[in-house]
């Protein structure tokens, strides 16, 4: 297959809660330049891009004043917006990807269809409702958002896992796998992966 043009997209979001301004490499070599208010989020950010070896640059001022929600939901929107993007028409890529990674006693799966459609599961349980000072449920809400904003379908299942910090690691790691499996291109693909002929 002929070398492919780096597949990149910008996205700046300005709302009453938050301000964003992401770009992203999907073709990249794993470099992060984030910056969220949100320590543990930004550490999970990091890590879905060393796994996905995307370029993620990424700056956002939320109001954290009240809660962490908006800032972690509205990077969620920009992230997917950004992957939906980026990855263009989809001719010629695997379309699907799914990885199965432990984190220490944690075990975790995700799926992920780029299939130009919406659908979402997650079963994935907290043993309690912070990480540090991070919201647990967050976890959720923003795969929701990225799911949501690329097209995709996202599923992440715990099989089993105790620490909530180990937990979240380990879907942001699969998640990344998956999505790094699903844009990457197939030798012997050489058209849309799909029999409606696009997706």
């Amino acid at each position: 297959m002929t070398h492919q043009p780096a597949r990149t997209a910008t996205v700046n979001r300005t709302t009453a809660e938050t301000q964003i301004q992401l770009q992203l490499n999907l073709d990249g070599t794993g470099q992060a330049e984030i910056q969220t208010g949100i320590g543990f989020f930004d550490h999970m950010l990091q890590l879905f891009t060393k796994h996905g070896l995307f370029d993620l640059k990424l700056q956002a001022n939320g109001d954290l004043h009240v809660d962490q929600h908006h800032t972690v939901e509205d990077v969620g929107i920009c992230l997917g917006q950004a992957i939906l993007e980026a990855v263009g028409d989809k001719r010629g890529i695997y379309r699907y990807g799914h990885f199965t990674l432990p984190m220490d006693e944690s075990l975790v799966t995700t799926a992920v269809d780029l299939a130009g459609r919406y659908g979402f599961v997650f079963q994935v349980k907290f043993p309690y409702a912070t990480i540090g000072q991070f919201d647990s449920e967050l976890v959720e809400h923003f795969w929701h958002s990225v799911a949501n904003r690329s097209q995709s379908n996202f599923h992440a299942v715990l099989h089993h896992g105790s620490n909530g910090h180990h937990i979240s690691e380990a879907v942001f790691k699969s998640a990344a796998r998956s999505f790094r499996q699903a844009v990457s291109f197939d030798p012997r693909q050489t058209g849309i992966p799909s029999t409606k002929g696009v997706l």
